[in-house]
């Protein structure tokens, strides 16, 4: 059976609590530190499918990097988006739960367990 794999910060207290869940029920799981890690776009690509979102959706608005982008300029087309994002991490909404073909932005936390 394969681990849960979770997109993590450690310095984000919902990532945080997401993995003490996993914790509490003997959950296997990998995380894997995207602020340090790069991701190809094809890579991107598929997680927002598993997720079934476009990229403007997990974009954290409230990041001085979603402005300085000018991210809300609404006639950027998602291959814009997904750019900056790739070159702008931070900007990824977290934590990020994929098990197989199942993915979900865990927030609140307890969302981690709908892919199980």
């Amino acid at each position: 059976m394969s681990p849960v794999i979770v997109f993590h910060n450690p310095r984000c207290s919902k990532s945080r609590q997401a993995l003490a869940l996993l914790d509490s029920k003997d959950i296997k799981y990998k995380t894997f530190l995207y602020l340090d890690t790069e991701i190809s776009y094809g890579e991107f690509v598929g997680i927002l499918g598993l997720l079934r979102m476009k990229p403007r959706d997990i974009l954290r608005v409230k990041e001085k990097e979603y402005l300085e982008n000018n991210l809300n300029n609404m006639n950027l087309t998602d291959d814009d988006i997904i750019k900056i994002v790739l070159k702008n991490r931070k900007l990824i909404e977290r934590p990020i739960a994929i098990k197989g073909e199942k993915a979900v932005i865990a927030r609140p936390p307890e969302r981690i367990f709908q892919v199980l």
